[in-house]
């Protein structure tokens, strides 16, 4: 017989990827908005990693056409993109919940790239090329932030319970 699961603070999961998408929205200056991390990427991948039964790739669906709204981009394009990588993550979830911080980082950095390749190719076949190398670059800044970010949400999902 199966028990059925309590879930709490499902508003925490929410908050948080508000949050994210409120950094994704900030203006920054021109040299610095090619270095913004992907932070909605970061988020999902964190709650698929810690809750890959609550996180999925249906919930990765709806933030990736939110995102696509939220950027004027076109539509599906965030939303096929963050589905792959929610997939990934939850595939390998097991494994990267005992990596190292460091190990984490380097991970995310390879899912933000894959990612960004998947937008890549879909700009490519509408005909828009990236702008420059800068295109990469939260990757690089995506892996830099990762432990931060990592401790914060497990130290949240931790005190307010969220299971």
């Amino acid at each position: 017989m199966m028990q059925e699961q309590n879930h709490n603070g499902g508003w925490v999961i929410v908050l948080s990827l508000v949050i994210a998408f409120m950094l994704t929205a900030m203006p920054l200056p021109d040299g610095v908005d090619a270095w913004r991390p992907a932070w909605v990427a970061m988020v999902l991948i964190y709650w698929c990693m810690a809750l890959p039964e609550r996180v999925g790739i249906g919930i990765s669906w709806m933030l990736g056409i939110l995102l696509d709204v939220q950027q004027g981009a076109v539509f599906g394009q965030n939303a096929l993109a963050l589905a792959i990588i929610a997939y990934i993550t939850i595939k390998s979830y097991q494994r990267l919940r005992v990596f190292p911080l460091i190990q984490q980082a380097i991970i995310v950095c390879c899912y933000v790239m894959i990612y960004q390749l998947l937008v890549l190719w879909i700009k490519g076949m509408i005909g828009v090329p990236p702008a420059a190398w800068t295109f990469w670059m939260p990757a690089v800044t995506s892996m830099v932030l990762w432990p931060w970010l990592f401790i914060i949400l497990r130290d949240v999902r931790r005190k307010y319970k969220v299971v």
